[in-house]
């Protein structure tokens, strides 16, 4: 489990790495705001004691270390509020990460799965004092932090769209025998996303809601936006999984077509051979008086015969435009 601090007010702002909880007292900001972030979950009696200093309840504990496969979804305590909500992180495919953030007057802590984060920009803007992070309270940093996972959502989402363009060309294409594995693997992805998408869309509508001292009027247009923001990634993944369905139906109606096409060859040459079948069965029942048998041109007759009753059927087929 790695401890990391950032610490700031309108004057100035810190950053330290703790080696443990017993230490972090002493480096809590009381003049301003404290953030402080938990990488890994794998010493859960240092978390433990963390929700003690800060009076956490015992079932946010339980969401924080063993519900991490739940729906995102937000809660509201006497002395904070606890969001849970998902990270997608694609830089080496698709990984989906559950985060917990916890808020109260003054801090803000979270706690994700595994090491590394997007967060990167709000630590920048927190150290060099660019844009408004630092003039506000807890309540605005909670929503810097859901916001850069929505705007990761959204570089997830073109990534995915790419591959969607290349779907639309492969799906008419015979020779790809690994389409149909791909566009399910798509398929899947995107239910993930839309698992972690719509449910953040309620947790941030329910923050717009909340009476609460935790969150201030001020950050009223901020969560609106945001809102908005989640709506429209909600939507496009809405949109993908429509052209995914469309993108199998084309596939499946061409394989048909061509099955069809195989079909319709395979059709035509049987029917021109039943009526060969049937003459070469007439003269293959062995009968010993039969009048040609004893004609010696009578092989070669029959095989002009044959001849011209499938050169008949393939211009009557051809003329009904069948072939």
């Amino acid at each position: 489990m790695l401890l990391s601090l950032i610490g700031y007010d309108p004057a100035g702002a810190w950053t330290k790495t703790m080696p443990g909880v017993q230490d972090l007292a002493a480096w809590k900001n009381p003049s301003g705001i404290t953030w402080i972030n938990v990488e890994g979950l794998d010493m859960p009696e240092e978390i433990n004691r963390l929700a003690e200093i800060f009076g956490i309840h015992p079932l946010t504990v339980e969401d924080i270390l063993d519900h991490t496969h739940q729906r995102p979804k937000v809660e509201e305590f006497d002395n904070y509020l606890f969001v849970a909500f998902k990270v997608i992180r694609h830089s080496e495919g698709f990984d989906f990460e559950h985060i917990s953030l916890v808020i109260t007057t003054d801090t803000v802590l979270t706690f994700q799965e595994k090491p590394g984060d997007c967060f990167d920009g709000i630590r920048k803007r927190i150290m060099n004092n660019a844009g408004r992070v630092r003039r506000m309270g807890s309540d605005y940093l909670a929503y810097a932090i859901i916001d850069a996972v929505v705007d990761e959502y959204f570089i997830s989402i073109d990534s995915l769209g790419g591959e969607i363009e290349d779907f639309e060309d492969r799906a008419l294409d015979e020779k790809d025998d690994t389409f149909i594995q791909d566009i399910q693997d798509i398929k899947r992805k995107l239910l993930k996303m839309r698992r972690a998408v719509w449910p953040l869309r309620e947790s941030i509508s329910m923050l717009i809601h909340f009476d609460s001292k935790l969150v201030s009027n001020d950050l009223a247009p901020f969560l609106k936006d945001l809102y908005d923001h989640t709506i429209q990634a909600a939507e496009t993944i809405e949109t993908f999984r429509e052209l995914i369905a469309g993108i199998m139906e084309i596939n499946m109606t061409a394989s048909s077509n061509r099955l069809n096409k195989v079909m319709k060859v395979l059709t035509i040459i049987s029917t021109i051979f039943i009526p060969l079948t049937f003459i070469a069965g007439v003269y293959g029942m062995n009968f010993t008086f039969m009048p040609e048998l004893g004609f010696a041109p009578a092989y070669f007759i029959v095989l002009g015969v044959m001849a011209l009753v499938a050169l008949g059927m393939v211009l009557f087929f051809k003329r009904r435009k069948w072939i």
